[in-house]
């Protein structure tokens, strides 16, 4: 009696992991399909970052020189119709001068024969129409550095958020067609996961451009893409 018991215990036992591999073998029948979207879209708004920069033989005349040209340029870029909340200053600095004395008198030691300083200003223009005319006003104005140009969009969460979805749909679209190729039944997803997106502002133009006399602007178009991988499940059809 105990020996039946025993081998009864065996077989149950023997029976649970042929169904645990059998479960464990129906997980393994997945695909994982990449999901990709693309959006082009024309730009709604341009960021300038622009500056000027003095020297002076003294650091407070230096940067006397440099507030002064730089309020001329918030001027004008207020004629413009930039709003305050459209303008942010960026960075401030001062930096000393040097000069290499070649006369050999002190040893051709460096030297400081000056300070140089520096007012940088970010700049959004929502109205791209008069792109050209304010930078033509602040180059005008007194701004003598210019660190690019990038276009934009007003929203770029709401375009991810458009083609986030689109590239799920990818996904699917993707996964059904292999399925059907491979003689399998898709079944639910299991996994989404996102590698993020691209796009979005574009930088562009140079000082040499912005000093033009004809300051050709073109925008352009942006593109913005995401893309996901997704994990499905698969059966051979009939087989539930």
């Amino acid at each position: 009696m105990k020996a039946r018991k025993l081998l009864a215990a065996a077989l149950m036992l023997s029976m649970s992991a042929g169904a645990l591999s059998a479960g464990e073998a129906a997980a393994l029948r997945q695909i994982t399909v990449n999901g990709e979207s693309t959006l082009q879209v024309a730009p709604e708004l341009a960021t300038i970052t622009l500056g000027v920069t003095e020297e002076a033989e003294q650091a407070a005349a230096a940067m006397s020189a440099v507030s002064e040209a730089m309020n001329a340029v918030i001027a004008r870029l207020k004629e413009a119709g930039i709003a305050a909340e459209d303008m942010q200053t960026s960075q401030i600095s001062m930096h000393p001068v040097w000069s290499q004395d070649r006369s050999g008198s002190n040893g051709g030691r460096r030297e400081i024969t000056g300070f140089q300083g520096s007012n940088t200003l970010m700049v959004r223009v929502r109205d791209l129409a008069q792109l050209g005319p304010v930078l033509d006003g602040v180059l005008t104005a007194g701004a003598n550095q210019f660190q690019g140009l990038s276009f934009g969009v007003s929203d770029p969460a709401a375009m991810q958020d458009q083609i986030r979805g689109e590239a799920v749909k990818d996904a699917i679209r993707k996964a059904e067609q292999l399925a059907e190729a491979a003689g399998m039944e898709l079944g639910p997803v299991r996994s989404i996961s996102e590698h993020g997106g691209g796009g979005g502002p574009r930088p562009m133009m140079a000082m040499e451009m912005a000093r033009s006399d004809a300051m050709p602007v073109e925008a352009g178009e942006l593109t913005f893409t995401h893309s996901v991988s997704v994990v499905f499940d698969m059966a051979v059809p009939g087989s539930e």
